[in-house]
């Protein structure tokens, strides 16, 4: 057996394992069942890819989330580590073909779904793999007090009956101790080796701000601390408004976002990572995998849903030990708000029923029928048809995903049919004088032979590629030969795929999962409120708060929060004296509003305000008819 230090230096050119790290892969190693729970940045994934290097045999990693399964597969292929992921659309052959390559063909990594495992050809293959071990990625989600339950994660304890001998590793960034109680009872752990880092970040200062004008604020903790930023916003809308008013203000700035293309999210990726945009302005869309260890500063310019969600994002600041702050911005609107987005939009057990029955109906399913069926889905056209709200209805559509009613993947694309409904003879005399359509036509002519008799699906990437055309242009073509009346042309955008995975049986299918949705959204509730009162409250220190909430006890206060300051402050004497003589030097250059005055001088606001009203009342200065202070004298 390869030693795991030499494994490490191999594929990925470090010398050293992270604190714990160690200590968990001999643990895997050695056979034991192991809890893992460290922190985003942690470096979980290397705790069961080593241990898996390290003996005969492929692993098989549990995950919900398709982006990262692909991500770390890509990973892993590129330090020529032999990895494959089951993700959705795969034909029967397709996957028959994969599974077979995991027991012939020395591969180490095999990624699935937990809603793979109910399918009997991968449970069959599974029985003839040599598997070294089981690693259960996000597996607060087997968990009903879990943030992310996921039903089919219920699943994972079949492998243990397919595969007795094979060990689990247990891998999550967040979970109350409850929710780690919880999986190591679903996975079956006997005598668990429990790895649980502290959450305490001793170098990261939390920070909660009262703001009515957030624009500013945040233009200001930018320009004091002018390093490698993110700033978390509500939506898609907001990454573009926000980007270009800090352009605006000179500081640099990209964002990102789930519907931009996988060019544009690399290029923007890319320009914040090599530091030459100082700010990535993103939804809660951007963060999973990203490790830039030199963030200075997380911003929140909206509540986050959860203190588990707004944990991972914040803990994205400071990774290489340096002083580091995660700020959240404030004002009276935002609990109305957070409950709009949060609560109100969470679908009841009959609005999700209705919307089941729709699905149905959308896409011709039969009552008993429709198991691993799978369509191309335009949500919009979905959700008008039946006249859904918006949200509303995509809500219920993620909780029928969650609990493996359908499978809901996102792929945007445009589905394209054609027939030319015209000769042979008169095409080609129509191309004599349309030369620049003839290799757009001709390569379509090639590639699909029936497109004269039927109307025929073509595959737009292949045709423009097969043309060295771009996409946009061979559309274009194919609308004028439309026009021209050539061809007949069905184009329509799809933003989605849906799969069934359970048979139609209408009332029952939800009634199954019912208790779910109901204790769900209970607690969603529970999340919003214990952000709240979070950011509500002003006497605790910060971190104590949200170690309190994981379960850590008897926690010193950090001294850096934005509590713990505002307590020093208060404890230390006020020196009226000296603020009051750097706000008479500065005016006496000129006249200044409260704002330039607090940039100019080495005190918190609510004591310049103070100062202020104390030199107004004594007439030592005045207000300007524009709302700017000055002496009296001058």
């Amino acid at each position: 057996m390869d030693h795991p230090i030499n494994i490490l230096e191999r594929y990925w050119n470090f010398t050293s394992f992270r604190p714990e790290q160690e200590a968990i892969i001999n643990a895997v190693i050695e056979g034991e069942d192991t809890f893992v729970l460290l922190p985003t940045g942690g470096g979980k994934s290397l705790c069961f890819q080593i241990p898996a290097l390290a003996k005969d045999g492929i692993c098989i990693v549990i995950s919900p989330l398709i982006a990262l399964m692909k991500d770390q597969v890509q990973a892993l292929n590129d330090k020529g580590i032999k990895a494959m992921a089951l993700t959705s659309g795969i034909s029967y052959s397709q996957l028959d073909t994969m599974l077979d390559n995991c027991i012939y063909g020395n591969y180490k990594f095999l990624y699935i779904s937990p809603e793979r495992l109910q399918q009997e050809l991968v449970q069959d293959r599974i029985r003839l793999m040599n598997v070294n071990l089981i690693a259960v990625d996000e597996a607060h989600c087997i968990s009903q007090w879990g943030s992310d339950f996921r039903p089919a994660y219920k699943n994972i304890a079949l492998l243990r009956q397919l595969k007795p001998s094979a060990n689990v590793v247990a891998l999550t960034a967040s979970a109350k101790p409850e929710v780690v109680d919880d999986i190591v009872k679903e996975l079956d752990f006997i005598q668990p080796k429990i790895f649980k880092n502290s959450f305490e970040r001793s170098n990261l200062a939390y920070m909660v701000f009262h703001e009515d004008d957030k624009h500013y604020r945040l233009e200001t903790i930018l320009k004091k601390n002018p390093a490698s930023s993110i700033i978390y916003v509500r939506n898609r809308k907001s990454t573009l408004d926000i980007s270009a008013f800090l352009k605006s203000r000179n500081i640099s700035a990209t964002f990102y976002h789930g519907g931009l293309s996988n060019d544009e999210k690399d290029k923007n990726m890319t320009a914040w990572l090599q530091n030459q945009n100082q700010v990535m302005v993103a939804t809660n869309a951007f963060g999973m995998g990203i490790d830039k260890p030199d963030v200075k500063t997380v911003i929140h310019l909206n509540l986050p849903e959860s203190i588990e969600s707004y944990f991972q994002e914040a803990g994205r600041a400071g990774r290489n030990g340096d002083k580091a702050f995660a700020v959240i911005l404030k004002n009276n609107s935002d609990k109305e708000l957070v409950i709009n987005q949060f609560l109100n939009v969470l679908p009841t057990v009959d609005f999700i029923k209705q919307v089941y029955r729709k699905l149905c109906s959308y896409f011709q399913i039969s009552y008993g029928e429709g198991a691993y069926q799978t369509f191309d889905f335009d949500f919009n056209s979905f959700s008008k048809t039946y006249q859904f709200p918006a949200i509303l209805c995509y809500n219920a559509l993620l909780f029928l995903d969650r609990n493996s009613v359908i499978t809901l993947s996102k792929q945007f694309k445009n589905k394209v049919t054609i027939q030319v409904i015209i000769s042979n003879n008169a095409l080609f005399n129509y191309l004599n004088t349309h030369q620049s359509f003839g290799i757009i036509v001709k390569s379509m002519l090639r590639m699909y032979g029936g497109i004269f008799d039927h109307l025929t699906k073509i595959d737009l990437p292949k045709v423009a590629q097969k043309a060295s055309v771009s996409e946009g242009e061979l559309i274009h073509t194919l609308q004028q030969l439309e026009e021209d009346e050539i061809i007949t042309l069905n184009l329509a955008k799809t933003d989605a795929q849906v799969t069934f995975i359970a048979p139609r049986e209408d009332e029952k299918t939800i009634n199954r999962i019912a208790p779910i949705i109901k204790q769900q959204n209970k607690l969603k509730q529970n999340q919003v409120q214990a952000m709240l009162d979070y950011i509500e409250n002003d006497s605790v220190c910060k971190s104590i708060q949200l170690l309190s909430y994981f379960g850590e006890t008897d926690v010193e206060a950090c001294k850096i929060c934005s509590v713990c300051i505002n307590q020093k402050k208060k404890e230390a004497p006020l020196d009226i004296t000296s603020i009051k003589r750097q706000v008479i030097e500065v005016l006496e250059t000129g006249a200044y509003n409260s704002r330039t005055l607090l940039e100019k001088i080495n005190c918190s606001e609510n004591e310049l305000k103070t100062v202020l009203k104390l030199l107004l009342e004594h007439d030592i200065i005045a207000i300007t008819s524009n709302n700017t202070y000055k002496l009296s004298h001058l």
